[in-house]
């Protein structure tokens, strides 16, 4: 993938490095009641309330070598993603309102709550962020996702997520999920949801192409991307862990059905074309 001459985007909060510790959190109930018991017992509870109060706290390190070109590569392709959405959005008579991107290690704190690397890249609509541990590329390698594209790709879908957001597709999946009674019936939902944001990711990349900028995809980049899609199947990481793949119970789309989904977004370049919710 060409990309190193590409614009940078200024939406990057840069956490890498920073151990997020966990600062003691009591609820407003719980604390009044504390203090009324320090204050019965003749001490003072201002030690209480500030520890009550604190911050989660930090310990940083220098990113290494490699984390820093990731860090920059990433912050490339969300540079790309802003150029091809704002144009997507602007040919439909509306204005793209660019998310922020965290890059983060082991573990970050955002609107949704404390999340670790274990949760892999996450989207988070109440704050508009997409958060990406940068050791994950390490692991999407491992598991035969390697590459500039597969990379990318996972940037393209975090961001699709963020499209879904702000044009309420997430919002409306969320409330017939909460209507559904059904958990096969909600897990269908967030299937159907992951899938159009892989074709969003394969929209985008399908665009660039087409500009023929300082961002492109080279030969051999396509493979790169279905290849990651395919290895975080909900089937294929269900069966690496020693479980029966049982597609009702599916949060994201089988290895064949991600892999489609971007290979649908590849080749049309179409936001009308990834209606995963009409299939």
């Amino acid at each position: 993938m060409r990309w190193k001459k590409g614009r940078r985007s200024s939406n990057v909060e840069d956490r890498r490095g920073q151990r997020v510790g966990r600062g003691v959190k009591m609820g407003g109930g719980v604390t009044v009641l504390v203090v009324v018991a320090v204050l019965l017992l003749g001490g003072d509870p201002s030690a209480l309330l500030q520890m009550a109060g604190e911050t989660p706290a930090t310990q940083t390190r220098a990113p290494t070598a490699a984390e820093d070109e990731t860090a920059d590569f990433v912050t490339v392709v969300l540079g790309s993603t802003e150029d091809v959405w704002s144009q997507i959005f602007a040919a439909a008579g509306q204005s793209y309102r660019e998310p922020t991107l965290v890059l983060f290690t082991d573990m970050v704190q955002s609107a949704c709550g404390m999340n670790t690397a274990a949760t892999g890249p996450f989207y988070c609509p109440p704050d508009q962020k997409v958060y990406i541990d940068v050791g994950f590329f390490r692991e999407l390698a491992r598991i035969g996702g390697a590459g500039d594209f597969a990379r990318a790709y996972v940037v393209g879908h975090e961001v699709g997520h963020h499209v879904q957001n702000l044009v309420g597709t997430s919002g409306a999946v969320r409330q017939a999920q909460a209507r559904s009674g059904s958990q096969a019936e909600a897990n269908r939902l967030s299937v159907a949801l992951e899938l159009q944001a892989d074709c969003y990711a394969g929209v985008w990349a399908h665009q660039i192409n087409q500009r023929g900028g300082d961002v492109v995809l080279e030969p051999g980049d396509v493979e790169e991307g279905l290849r990651a899609a395919a290895a975080i199947g909900d089937d294929r990481l269900m069966r690496s862990a020693g479980r029966a793949a049982n597609p009702e119970s599916f949060t994201h789309g089988s290895s064949e059905q991600r892999a489609m989904w971007l290979r649908r977004g590849l080749e049309t370049g179409n936001v009308e074309a990834c209606d995963t919710f009409g299939q």
